[in-house]
C-alpha cells in the first residue's frame, strides 16, 4: 500500500532554519539512502522556499485569484514530501517516525494514497 509522507518543518527565522539545516543534512542523507535500500521509495522531492509559492483560487463566479507568497501564517512550513509503498500503516508510521522532518518541532503526516481503477 502506498503512503504519503508530508514533511512539515517548525515556522523559524532565516537564520534558524538555516542552523536546522545544516545540522541535518547527513540526518537527511542517511533516512534517504534508508528508505532506498528498504525498497520502499516510490517518490519524493523537496519543496523551493516558501516564498516562491503561488496559491490559485476559483470564486464561486469562476474568477481566479492568483496570489504570489505564502496565503497565511502557519506554525509550520511543508518543506517535501515522500511517498513510500509499505505492507500497512503501522510500517509507514515507522518510517515517519524514522523521519528527521519529525524532530525539532516539525512532523510528518501520514496519508493513504487513493488509488482508483480506471
Amino acid at each position: 500500500m502506498k503512503y504519503m509522507l508530508l514533511i512539515n518543518s517548525a515556522a523559524t527565522t532565516d537564520a534558524e532554519a538555516a542552523e536546522a539545516c545544516r545540522s541535518s543534512v547527513e540526518d537527511w542523507m542517511a533516512y534517504d539512502r534508508a528508505v532506498q535500500e528498504a525498497g520502499v521509495h516510490v517518490s519524493g522531492h523537496s519543496l523551493a522556499d516558501l516564498t516562491t509559492a503561488t496559491a490559485v483560487r476559483v470564486g464561486p463566479t469562476g474568477e481566479r485569484t492568483v496570489t504570489d507568497g505564502p496565503f497565511a501564517e502557519t506554525r509550520e512550513v511543508l518543506g517535501g514530501y515522500y511517498v513510500i509503498d509499505v505492507p500497512d500503516l503501522d510500517a509507514a508510521l515507522e518510517w515517519a517516525a524514522r523521519c528527521p522532518g519529525a524532530r525539532g518541532g516539525g512532523s510528518v503526516v501520514v496519508r493513504p494514497v487513493a488509488e482508483f481503477e480506471v
